[in-house]
């Protein structure tokens, strides 16, 4: 039987599933698309949206769609729906999520006196919070019970539910509601400083004051019998808390991968894969042994990091709006087109295409996984990723594993009756992975600032590259490496190429090409062609490419052997950018004043203001003949400059 996906329930409303295909990218903006036609946008803070209205059937095809811009927190009912699935999807993979109270069903709401920032797991020790259910899924649950982790048999996935503070408005006044909390909550328990029972609780003992003042507060809720014991003050009223004391809370459930797990899970994830594993060798089951325990020796590193930092929620309106970025299709034909599903310039983090859902990762590089609905996962391999793609799956009965590795040169043809075919999995995957691979190369991409990246206290990443190292070769081209690992070489013929290459990966492996971070390069000819080359197959165009990671390899050798062997106080890039420069002009001028050219050029510049001075023309002939030895002089002084620095690289050594 085909099991649902962790958000297909997202989906199943009947009126409006209208769903094809939704996009989250790096910055967690969000595009939808609908059966209609129709599309939806969200920023990436998630602040605003933008609706583009389906085209009618009697429009032109040039004609342009109804747009709607909106406030999310102001949205009106027409997209009320559509809008809540699409934040319930992104909050499911987003960095911090966005949680508008407006938005947010009444039913999911939980109203709360205390600020809840981190949670408390059990330690390695204990069982404490450990539930393994009937389908094997293993539960790990936080000590104060606001958030809880589960992990499926498959061990590809888990989702981590907890609770988190609505969106607030970014002004003073949540900071100084909140110390008011904190306050009142003070006086609460100095008030309350007694032994108090509730006939409900079933005699459980509450652990600290939280505990015990959330159970004071909950009796507005539900009558409980209380009975306070203070020797011989006997009863007294705890003082009355009013709705606008309180914060609104909402469960959020986030979906991420046992291969890419974020640092505030990795504990309890440790957690719950040796559960899995004493499960398993009590039962007997044959497991992934080696994964688990690579994995488990990654996180068990965390021990004594039982607290995690819950993801806290954005503010509920933006600080920097004009930053966001909408893409428009202008025409008919521009949306129908194949090339335009992922033309957003960002990095893909999750697709969801017809029930399938396609998980990204670009830490080092580019990787896939592919989650077809029913417990398996296509995962990509090989050098550059994407080559090939390994099928991980269990079966229902034995409970066994299988693997399958399908090459993309020689996928399979659909089965009838399969729930999935194999081939066009694979093709998507392929193409969403073509797609970052262009986005890495270009060189626009380092320079797009996120909006919530922006705002004070978060980690903003993205800082505009430096250039790190300029060739001129002669009769070859011009050679550019910059610090975000992008190489852009400019060739005399005209055709242009980029690829990213890692300067310091010879530090630590000695391969031939380990320097590579991507399987992908760019060419970009005279007329404005980009055409993606996989370097280990580059065709006609072989001569460029080796050309290039030569070149980047030797300077990879170069900076190795400049690399103290103590370590040193960091230097800002472009301060040994400019030092550099500077020492080349020095060069250069030496080079020209020991040559007497401009001694040459004085005497010739006497003459010229003499009063009596008329050029004849031999010496109109003289200085055309002289603008070309000054050509060759430059290429013969570049080349002189390569040499010298060729020359003190080695005498470093």
């Amino acid at each position: 039987m085909r099991k649902s996906s962790p958000w297909k329930d997202i989906l199943s409303i009947t009126v409006m599933a209208a769903e094809v295909r939704m996009v989250l990218y790096e910055d967690d903006s969000l595009q939808v698309q609908y059966v209609d036609g129709s599309r939806l946008q969200l920023s990436p803070c998630g602040s605003e949206f933008l609706f583009e209205k389906a085209p009618l059937v009697s429009a032109h095809p040039l004609e342009q769609p109804e747009r709607i811009r909106q406030r999310t927190h102001f949205v009106i009912s027409t997209y009320r729906e559509q809008l809540e699935r699409a934040l319930d999807f992104r909050n499911s993979f987003a960095t911090c999520p966005f949680l508008s109270e407006s938005i947010i069903p009444s039913e999911r709401k939980k109203r709360m006196f205390i600020d809840i920032s981190e949670v408390r797991w059990p330690s390695l020790d204990t069982d404490d919070g450990m539930i393994c259910m009937q389908s094997g899924t293993v539960k790990i649950t936080s000590l104060d019970g606001h958030a809880y982790l589960c992990l499926p048999k498959s061990q590809h996935e888990f989702t981590v539910h907890f609770l988190c503070k609505a969106s607030q408005k970014p002004d003073s006044s949540v900071v100084l509601s909140e110390k008011n909390n904190q306050a009142q909550k003070d006086k609460l328990v100095e008030k309350a400083g007694k032994i108090c029972t509730y006939g409900s609780l079933s005699g459980q003992r509450l652990k600290n004051k939280e505990n015990e003042l959330h159970c004071q507060i909950m009796k507005s809720k539900e009558p409980l019998k209380k009975s306070c014991v203070n020797g011989t003050e006997g009863r007294e009223a705890l003082p009355s808390l009013g709705a606008e004391d309180t914060c609104v809370y909402t469960w959020v459930k986030q979906c991420c991968s046992v291969a890419s797990c974020p640092e505030e899970w990795k504990y309890p994830l440790s957690l719950a894969l040796r559960c899995l594993n004493k499960i398993s060798s009590m039962s007997g089951i044959d497991v992934n042994v080696t994964k688990n325990r690579i994995l488990i020796s990654d996180v068990s590193e965390e021990r004594g990091k039982e607290v995690s930092v819950l993801p806290r929620a954005l503010l509920l309106s933006c600080s920097v709006p004009h930053l966001h970025r909408w893409n428009f299709c202008d025409s008919l034909s521009q949306r129908q087109s194949d090339e335009e599903e992922y033309s957003y310039p960002e990095l893909v983090k999750v697709v969801w295409y017809k029930g399938i859902t396609y998980r990204l990762t670009h830490k080092n590089m580019n990787s896939v996984e592919i989650y077809p609905g029913d417990g398996s996962v296509f995962r990509s391999e090989g050098a550059y990723f994407g080559n090939y793609f390994t099928y991980y799956s269990i079966q229902e009965g034995s409970g066994e594993r299988e693997e399958k590795t399908y090459s993309v040169n020689n996928l399979p043809p659909a089965r009838p009756g399969s729930l999935f075919s194999v081939c066009s999995l694979i093709k998507q995957a392929t193409r969403i992975l073509q797609h970052c691979a262009k986005i890495r190369l270009s060189l626009s991409h380092n320079y797009r600032i996120c909006c919530w990246k922006m705002v004070p206290g978060m980690n903003n990443t993205n800082i505009l590259p430096v250039l790190l190292r300029e060739s001129l070769i002669p009769s070859v081209g011009r050679f550019l490496a910059y610090s975000d690992d992008k190489v852009h070489v400019i060739f005399l013929d005209g055709i242009t190429l980029t690829l990213n290459w890692n300067f310091g990966s010879f530090i630590e492996k000695r391969q031939v090409n380990q320097g590579l971070s991507l399987g992908w390069c760019k060419l970009t000819f005279p007329d404005g062609r980009d055409q993606l080359l996989q370097i280990e197959h580059p065709g006609l165009y072989e001569r460029y490419v080796t050309t290039v990671i030569s070149w980047c390899r030797r300077v990879t050798q170069t900076s190795q052997r400049k690399v103290p062997t103590h370590p040193l106080p960091s230097v800002p890039e472009e301060n040994w950018c400019v030092a550099s420069e500077l020492e080349k002009i020095k060069k250069f001028n030496l080079l020209l004043e020991n040559s007497g050219v401009l001694n040459r050029i004085s005497s010739k510049k006497n003459e010229q203001s003499s009063d009596n001075y008329e050029p004849q023309y031999s010496e109109i002939f003289l200085e055309e003949v002289n603008e070309r030895q000054v050509s060759v002089a430059l290429k013969k002084t570049s080349e002189i400059l390569q040499d010298i620095d060729d020359l003190l690289s080695n005498s470093k050594k």
